[in-house]
């Protein structure tokens, strides 16, 4: 069983910068991965990033690729979000998600199995 528990989120201005953590606890072997999506009411929740935990190879959506930045500290048993040059439409709760998705699947909301509560980010002047 793998338990996750985000933290972080909160309300920066356009062009400012947060960091969400993801505090994971369990097994980690393997193909594991832990990604992180988002959801802004009304819309479909959708993929944000993710990386391989024991490989570190990482993975983003267009989205966000090249503002956006996920990380993970075996050590301290955590994966990070480094959101910078926030827009308006990023606004949405975040959620941390875990699972050991084949390549392919990387993007693919059901090839993660574990998901915390989310955490809130509001992006406004």
């Amino acid at each position: 069983q793998v338990q996750l528990v985000e933290s972080g989120g909160g309300l920066v201005q356009p062009g400012g910068s947060l960091r969400l953590s993801c505090a994971v606890s369990g097994s980690t072997s393997g193909q594991f991965a832990v990604g992180w999506w988002r959801q802004a009411p009304g819309k479909e929740r959708e993929f944000v990033a993710s990386i391989r935990w024991n490989g570190g190879s990482t993975y983003y959506a267009d989205s966000v690729k090249g503002r956006f930045s996920i990380s993970r500290d075996k050590a301290k048993s955590a994966a990070y979000l480094q959101m910078n040059s926030l827009e308006s439409e990023d606004k949405a709760t975040y959620l941390c998600a875990a699972g050991r998705p084949i390549l392919s699947s990387i993007r693919t909301m059901n090839a993660y199995i574990y998901w915390g509560q989310g955490t809130q980010v509001t992006v406004s002047s």
